[in-house]
């Protein structure tokens, strides 16, 4: 068995895996995404908003948490949130500097919300989010007259509220559905229409969450037309199980799926699913169910078989879609038969890790042939050998590591995993529910259910 030496591993989490199955019916903890979104426009709303499925992921606990300091309070009465907004001129400044520990999202997203405020703010995270890039929203804010000031182009970030931002025309220079909602956010305070696109196709939960407020944005291709000065109304809201985190049962099904596996009230949001279909062009039996589109959302059922995958070259058009499931989808190129090619990727780089690297030296270290370029990688499937691999703090990467414990001839360890808190908690107990072997689980919350 090989290892990759750290000398802190003693003093993080780990997770082993040591071969199993997986099967059965399973629900996923409610979108992460999404939950960001909707708190975010409850805070803005009159009224109160009652949530249900909000993510308990220390991600947005960190919205849920910056909003409080900004004046808006939250409750829970079992697994209902209720958010008390205070309208578009609601909130207060902050006592202090607002911490948006590891979330790159939360620290986007209040770019945007904070930019038009009548105070000053700080925004700072922890190491992590402290190296992530933020010109790529703060530029494209200052277009509307925002006033943000960044750090070497990083955390951390003053924002001198100007309450009199100006309707815009923007064009944003990466598919990012955090920029565009953040840009959004704003442009609800401009005086006239603003008008937001994007270079490429990006997750549209924004534009799907605010008409249900009330605000009557519209859609032009890959732009999103903004009305400023629109005042919010509270709302009821289910937030569907995240598919960001289903992906990892997906893969986990292809590979070692025992019967069938059946994933349940997932969303199955267009700018979301490509992964899907990723898996099925390298041989996967997935089939896909829509029940409803209750608020807006499409929700349904996804049933998966184990399979025979076969490596595929990712097309270029789907990276932007398919950009958090890539660490899963990794996953499966190292159990695929052939050679799996990704191009187009270089935002892989700027995640909670510069996933390219940290997942090539990860699966080379478990006998997996890998090349990496500055913007993709060339994964040779074959045998997985097992060994101790380090996640280098990043949440989608111990999933996605983990998932290989379950076909390696010997267990796989994977060492920081106290970052699944991120985004998943219980995912442990879910796998060890779903039929995994997992050792040295220190889960004792489990976020999502199998049947």
């Amino acid at each position: 068995m090989s290892s990759a030496s750290n000398p802190h591993a003693a003093d993080v989490g780990r997770l082993t895996i040591a071969g199993g199955h997986v099967g059965g019916t399973i629900r996923v903890p409610g979108d992460k995404s999404i939950s960001h979104r909707v708190a975010l426009f409850a805070a803005l709303a009159s009224g109160t908003s009652t949530i249900r499925g909000f993510s308990h992921g220390d991600d947005c606990q960190a919205t849920l948490s910056a909003l409080r300091s900004l004046g808006i309070e939250h409750a829970w009465d079992e697994q209902v949130l209720s958010i008390h907004g205070h309208g578009r001129d609601g909130l207060s400044a902050p006592a202090a500097a607002i911490d948006c520990g590891n979330s790159g999202t939360t620290m986007r997203l209040l770019c945007g919300l904070l930019a038009p405020q009548g105070f000053s703010s700080i925004l700072i995270g922890d190491d992590s989010l402290s190296r992530r890039p933020m010109e790529r929203v703060a530029a494209p804010l200052r277009q509307m007259g925002a006033r943000i000031t960044t750090t070497d182009g990083c955390p951390p970030l003053r924002i001198d509220g100007n309450p009199h931002l100006k309707a815009a025309r923007i064009e944003i220079d990466v598919a990012s559905a955090q920029v565009k909602t953040a840009l959004t956010l704003a442009a609800l305070y401009a005086d006239g229409e603003s008008r937001v696109s994007a270079p490429g196709m990006v997750r549209d939960h924004t534009e799907r969450l605010l008409p249900l407020f009330g605000c009557p944005v519209r859609a032009e291709g890959q732009a999103t037309v903004v009305p400023g000065r629109v005042d919010l109304q509270a709302i009821e809201f289910s937030v569907p199980g995240d598919i960001s985190a289903a992906a990892f049962f997906m893969v986990a099904a292809c590979l070692a799926g025992h019967e069938l596996t059946r994933i349940v009230d997932v969303g199955l949001n267009p700018g979301r699913s490509a992964l899907i279909g990723l898996l099925q062009g390298m041989g996967a039996r997935i089939e896909v169910t829509e029940h409803s589109a209750e608020a807006a959302e499409p929700i349904g059922e996804i049933r998966i078989w184990r399979s025979d995958l076969t490596g595929v070259d990712v097309p270029t058009e789907l990276v932007a879609p398919a950009i958090d499931e890539f660490p899963a989808l990794c996953v499966a190129a190292a159990c695929a038969r052939g050679e799996t090619t990704i191009r187009g990727a270089r935002e892989l780089r700027f995640k909670e890790s510069d996933r390219i690297e940290t997942m090539a030296v990860a699966l080379r270290t478990l006998g997996v042939f890998v090349q990496t370029s500055s913007d993709g990688m060339l994964i040779r499937g074959g045998e997985i050998d097992g060994g101790t691999v380090d996640c280098a703090g990043d949440h989608r990467i111990a999933m996605a590591l983990s998932i290989l414990g379950l076909v390696s001839r010997d267990p796989v360890t994977v060492i920081g995993t106290e970052c699944i808190q991120t985004s998943f908690p219980g995912f442990q107990d879910l796998l060890a529910k779903a039929g995994a072997t997992v050792i040295d689980n220190p889960e004792t919350q489990v976020s999502g259910e199998v049947q």
